[in-house]
């Protein structure tokens, strides 16, 4: 146990006195409720016994143990970690807002119904899609709603041969999954020389079986497909769908759109692109976007407009073949809120700065670090790039021993051994929402590691060093976490 770990620790149990209040809890203000049974209570409850300065100290001691995008550069590549507009959540906290309740009367919530509405036609405006569903509660949600949807369709065209879903060895890793839940076959496709998906791979696979494809673009490789439209039409003339993970939009936005690439159906991550905090396990929204032969099947509910009506002019829809709810109601209200104000604010100019920065951003440290780290495919990246750590591996240095020295300069450490295609991966996403004084700083840290990983490898080997939590055994760790404190013999002792 290190230094700051004791402190922790004496911060709060240790420090505990019996008959000291840290808080007053009010009145009640609903009835009383009979206690469970008395087999499932316990006598006694070691809880710690301290002051409210006590309890404040321990809580913002524990709070600056954290990293977050609000402490320092989060450069987590294919999770678009950037800084997300306090403003965005202001307004998704505000009472007309945050209080609503879903099942509500339609009278009673026409503005925020208006909000959805105009969300779902800015969505299709950006994607160059039909019609918009933003039911799906996250990203992995909006991909297997995809999906439902393209095996819905082929069934009612009656392909019901059609169970072949191919799978790019360069896409994201739910993809696989989505499929599969979906009752397709999944087929990996390979990439080229050049990080394309290989067009001789695809045309083999192109037969009477294939139902379509599930393409992440940019992919993980931080590439733009230079194939993409003839990929969508190799897939189109087989007879099958193409489907585009919308993950990496933060690369695309405002530039190019999906829907006039060939795709026919795609999910948006807006608590990627579209302002949501992101990270910790939620929030999340998924919504899934599609072209005119699949909008009969988007999930409900769809948010609809009448203006012959002389009130409640927005309404809930179900398309007449939907494959139904995602979720008990219309998708995670505060995400959507979060998206829309991120939308109107920007406008046009804003939504195409996004992804114009973020490419560049991702370009410069590319060009900057490509002669300390192995860069597998050397051309132009997205919004980011995938190095490799092969280069210090005869030094005893691997990819996490990089990424947890990074940790000691105060840096998050960007993905590792992902994509699975690149050997000692590391993949760096800067967003657009860093400076170039922080790029730069984040530049000549790696360039410090490379140094030295080259002439002190124990130091990166054992790294990190000044953290709360050293080094680990990671098997262990995975297999045997020790996720329990128990005051100890020798700390009542101390205290004593």
């Amino acid at each position: 146990m290190n230094n700051i770990q004791e402190f922790q620790r004496k911060l709060l149990m240790d420090r505990s006195v019996p008959g000291r209040i840290g808080s007053i809890l009010p009145e009640l203000d609903v009835p009383q409720q009979n206690l469970l049974r008395p087999e499932l209570l316990r006598d006694n409850l070691d809880f710690p016994e301290l002051s409210e300065p006590e309890i404040v100290r321990y809580f913002t001691n524990l709070s600056r143990l954290n990293f977050s995008i609000d402490t320092n550069f989060y450069p987590l590549g294919s999770c678009t970690m950037k800084y997300n507009p306090k403003i965005n959540d202001e307004i998704a906290f505000s009472p007309g807002y945050a209080s609503l309740h879903p099942n509500q009367p339609i009278d009673e919530v026409q503005g925020a119904l208006t909000i959805l509405y105009r969300l779902q036609g800015y969505l299709r405006e950006i994607t160059g899609m039909s019609g918009v569903s933003l039911a799906p509660l996250a990203g992995a949600q909006g991909e297997l709603a995809g999906v439902l949807m393209m095996r819905r369709y082929l069934i009612e065209q009656g392909q019901t041969q059609r169970l072949k879903m191919l799978i790019p060895d360069s896409a994201h890793g739910t993809n696989p999954a989505s499929a599969k839940m979906a009752g397709f076959d999944v087929v990996s496709v390979p990439t080229d020389n050049s990080g394309n998906i290989s067009l001789e791979a695809l045309r083999i696979e192109a037969t009477n079986d294939l139902a379509g494809i599930m393409i992440t673009l940019p992919s993980t490789l931080g590439l733009f497909d230079q194939n993409i439209v003839e990929i969508c039409n190799i897939l189109h003339k087989a007879g099958g769908l193409v489907y585009a993970d919308g993950a990496n939009m933060n690369a695309l936005l405002g530039q190019v759109k999906i829907g006039d690439l060939g795709f026919d159906v795609m999910h948006l991550n807006l608590h990627k692109t579209f302002s949501t905090p992101h990270g910790g396990g939620g929030p999340g929204a998924g919504p899934v976007a599609v072209k005119s032969i699949l909008e009969p099947y988007l999930p409900a509910p769809i948010i609809e407009f009448n203006q012959e009506l002389d009130e409640n002019n927005y309404y809930l829809k179900s398309p007449n073949k939907s494959i139904g709810k995602l979720a008990a109601f219309h998708g995670n209200f505060g995400v959507l809120v979060r998206a829309y104000v991120y939308i109107r604010t920007l406008g046009d100019y804003g939504l195409k700065q996004i992804s114009q920065n973020a490419v560049l951003n991702a370009n410069y440290i590319k060009e900057h670090l490509k002669e300390s780290y192995n860069l597998p495919f050397d051309r132009n990246c997205m919004h980011e790039v995938v190095f490799s750590a092969t280069k210090h591996k005869d030094k005893g240095v691997n990819g996490l021993a990089i990424s947890k020295r990074l940790l000691d300069y105060g840096f998050h450490a960007p993905t590792m051994y992902f994509p699975l295609t690149v050997d000692e991966a590391l993949l760096i996403e800067p967003t657009e929402t860093e400076s170039k004084e922080t790029l730069d700083l984040f530049i000549e840290t790696m360039k410090t590691i490379d140094q030295e990983a080259r002439s002190q490898p124990g130091l990166v080997h054992d790294a990190p060093h000044n953290t709360p939590i050293r080094k680990l055994d990671e098997a262990k760790a995975a297999r045997q976490p020790d996720l329990r404190w128990s005051r100890s013999e020798e700390s009542l002792s101390d205290n004593s």
